[in-house]
């Protein structure tokens, strides 16, 4: 189980050497890495209200397809923060950026 896990991990870090992750995070990058929640709620927040907004022209009984959109949109962007800061603090381990 542990073996599938570590590759599992290597594939992921591998990807993401491919995609540049190796250069040290912009100023946005360190602000979503420290506020998962936060990141999440920008976008979940205006995707809600937009989906809102839709569903009143085609569907005026059913927010709740908004309101699970949003959620959903939100919780794919906190994941995402969760996973910059999981970079961020391997670029530290590496030595390739400073934590500045």
């Amino acid at each position: 189980m542990a073996n599938w896990k570590r590759s599992l991990a290597d594939a992921f870090w591998a990807w993401d050497r491919a995609l540049g992750g190796q250069r040290p995070p912009t100023r946005i990058q360190k602000w979503v890495a420290r506020h998962p929640i936060g990141a999440g709620l920008c976008a979940a927040v205006p995707f809600t209200l937009f989906c809102l907004a839709l569903s009143r022209e085609a569907e005026p009984d059913d927010p709740l397809f908004a309101v699970f959109a949003g959620l959903a949109m939100g919780v794919v962007f906190g994941l995402t923060a969760v996973s910059e800061r999981l970079r961020q603090r391997r670029l530290k381990r590496l030595g390739v950026w400073d934590g500045t």
